[in-house]
């Protein structure tokens, strides 16, 4: 069967064959389907945008792969009298609000368990949602479970741990990428990395979930027990960050309190945004390094109480000082010691996810159309290809008869009418406007 997940809520199974509907379930009313769906343990998961911003749309969900019928949901904004429901204070419930939208989650078929990542809590602004900067604290946990990492049981939807990365979100600043399962020897250098777990036990193998957040940040921890291990202001430290201490014996992060909006019509510059969207990064096993793609951007917003989400105007900017030639980068980054290494830097934006061969290349495409092999040690451009249009988000490697071939889509984003670039559809090339196609090469 081949799963689709409609815009209106419906989960339709097809038969892979003859393309005939096997099943469809409405899974919701109101909300809608988004991200990709994973498949695992003969079922299918998928996520929610939190349509209206209400929590009876804010959740996953797991349904039969073979029948459709709903097997559990697991609500990813907490209600009053569940763990976490005073997080988010005398909220009323039918407004509280985190979506589970983005990038599908993982698998660990050993443990049984599944990793997924939930973006921000809705109105964006703390004033906006508690009437007062401070009516919930700093330091997380805080609106659970909005920009956190879930491990969820996958067979009844229980929760087994969560962490919180980024606790009473201010800036929408998301945290629901892909959650990346590791195993590797745990032994983080304090010349490359900021926050180390005190009883973190050094030259040790672990499993790892680690997670890169939009908004900024690195952040490894345990996959058996969610247990903070270290993490990193990402891309670079910088005083503007928006999670600036994290405590060394419980792993709680804390927001930068400089940074929150006190009053209706405060601005703020802020880091970071956008830098790192839903595009895929990607782990080589091989010298076990994960590749980020990232734009060096962080974010200016104003505090706006007569809006809804509780903003206007914001926008992404290059951070202060930095090099406009250098916005965007690819970056390699030791999962051991937390070493990071810049391979790549231009000027021009990137939608284009990462990807990682045993022939030790990385794969990457822009904006700009340019679609790149890089040597996965030195990141020298080894070829690259112009395509039709703007490469956008997959990329994928397959064999046929032997034959290994790579795949890449080429389209239109809303990244392109956001963030420093800021051009309007009218503003951006014919050429690139309205392009959409599937390019595929083969390696000789």
């Amino acid at each position: 069967m081949i799963y689709f997940a409609a815009p209106d809520g419906v989960l339709i199974a097809l038969d892979a064959k003859t393309g005939a509907v096997r099943w469809e379930t409405k899974v919701d009313h109101g909300g809608q389907t988004a991200g990709g769906m994973l498949v695992a343990d003969g079922k299918v998961i998928t996520s929610r945008t939190c349509e209206m911003a209400k929590r009876e749309n804010c959740f996953i969900a797991a349904h039969d792969a073979k029948t459709g019928k709903e097997v559990w949901k697991f609500y990813v904004t907490a209600a009053p009298g569940e763990p976490g429901g005073d997080t988010w204070a005398d909220m009323p419930v039918d407004q509280r609000a985190a979506g589970p939208w983005g990038l599908p989650g993982s698998y660990d078929p050993k443990r049984k368990l599944i990793y997924w990542g939930v973006a921000n809590p809705n109105p964006y602004t703390r004033l906006t949602r508690h009437g007062r900067h401070d009516a919930v604290p700093f330091t997380a946990p805080v609106n659970l479970y909005s920009n956190s990492t879930l491990a969820l049981d996958i067979s009844t939807g229980k929760l087994a741990w969560y962490y919180q990365e980024l606790p009473g979100d201010d800036w929408d600043a998301d945290h629901n990428q892909e959650r990346i399962l590791v195993r590797a020897r745990v032994n983080p250098d304090p010349k490359h990395v900021k926050w180390i777990a005190h009883a973190v036990p050094r030259n040790q193998e672990r499993d790892l979930v680690v997670t890169v957040g939009e908004g900024g940040g690195m952040f490894v921890v345990d996959q058996e027990s969610g247990k903070f291990l270290w993490a990193n202001p990402f891309p670079y430290d910088d005083p503007n960050i928006n999670m600036n201490h994290i405590d060394l014996e419980t792993g709680q992060t804390r927001v930068n309190p400089d940074k929150l909006f006190k009053k209706d019509g405060d601005k703020i510059l802020g880091c970071y945004h956008n830098t790192r969207g839903l595009w895929s990064i990607a782990y080589s096993p091989k010298n076990n390094s994960l590749y980020v793609p990232f734009q060096d951007q962080c974010l200016t917003m104003t505090a706006n109480l007569k809006t809804k989400a509780g903003w206007g105007p914001r926008g992404g900017v290059m951070r202060p000082g930095i090099d406009p030639n250098k916005f965007m980068n690819l970056a390699k980054i030791n999962l051991s010691t937390g070493e990071m290494r810049v391979l790549h830097s231009q000027p021009q934006p990137a939608n284009g996810s990462a990807l990682t061969t045993a022939g030790d290349l990385v794969f990457w495409g822009d904006l700009n159309r340019r679609f790149r092999a890089f040597d996965a040690d030195t990141g020298k451009i080894l070829w690259e290809s112009v395509v039709g249009g703007m490469v956008m988000t997959s990329t994928i490697t397959y064999a046929v008869n032997g034959k290994q071939y790579l795949l890449v889509n080429t389209g239109e984003g809303q990244s392109v009418t956001s963030g420093p670039l800021n051009l309007t559809k009218e503003a951006m090339p014919k050429a690139i406007r309205g392009h959409n196609s599937v390019v595929v090469f083969a390696l000789p």
